[in-house]
């Protein structure tokens, strides 16, 4: 038998982390606002899923939309946030913050990787967003994630999408050497997903799987949002079980 691709779904809402659940996800990443491409998701809604959820839980950590070059209060904000997440039970939380010539900030990611190794519940994951992607130097920047000792990257591998970014994200799994797991995502859906596996040699991959929801509030007019689409996860996950 093949081992099982782990098929992890972002969400902006109790809906939609019930719905990307029920449709076969292995793992939830927890946003808001997933239009604006995911902020940290407040501590009610990381409570209400961790009660309702029995899959991990990867909480974001964002706490503005925009470039990921952060002042010294949005820091704090982070670093507040993550107390609050783990405090709650998260399984791991993701970020990524980078300097003004584009480079990784070690030193402020030093500084939220000890945090979460000291947090009360034992090991906690750690990832690096796609924030990566906007890397000048895609292996160094790995290497330094890997010293730094972060447990996975989501990347598009510095395209598009996965798909166009599937030579790189291969070398990236590569050259991660077993010492850090690569994520793929961007651009996921039912019709690619089992090709970005083939091509990159992951054994997980990511999406958000959502669609826009429209309808009418009276005289608000029309309202649009983003939400999971479970059609979209179910056969997702049907075609990478099928490889």
């Amino acid at each position: 038998m093949k081992d099982r691709v782990l098929l992890e779904v972002a969400v902006g809402s109790v809906d939609g982390a019930l719905a990307a659940h029920r449709a076969g996800a292995d793992r939830i990443e927890l946003n808001s606002a997933l239009e604006l491409a995911g902020l940290t998701p407040s501590a009610g809604l990381i409570a209400a899923m961790k009660q309702a959820l029995p899959i991990p839980i990867i909480a974001m950590i964002r706490p503005r939309s925009g470039d990921f070059v952060y002042s010294d209060l949005e820091f704090d904000v982070m670093r507040r946030d993550i107390d609050s997440a783990i405090a709650l039970g998260v399984d791991g939380v993701a970020f990524g913050i980078l300097t003004r010539d584009g480079r990784i900030d070690v030193e402020r990611c030093r500084v939220l990787l000890r945090q979460i190794a000291g947090g009360p519940i034992g090991r906690i994951q750690s990832v690096f967003h796609r924030a990566f992607d906007l890397t000048a130097d895609p292996i160094g920047s790995l290497q330094e994630l890997m010293e730094l000792g972060f447990t996975r990257l989501l990347t598009s591998g510095q395209a598009a999408d996965a798909i166009a970014g599937a030579t790189l994200i291969g070398q990236l799994r590569k050259a991660g050497a077993g010492r850090i797991e690569i994520l793929p995502g961007a651009g996921i859906r039912a019709e690619n997903v089992a090709e970005v596996i083939r091509l990159t040699g992951c054994k997980q991959v990511h999406g958000s799987f959502s669609k826009v929801d429209e309808h009418s509030m009276g005289p608000l007019g029309k309202v649009r949002r983003m939400v999971t689409d479970s059609v979209a996860v179910r056969r997702a996950r049907g075609a990478l079980d099928a490889g």
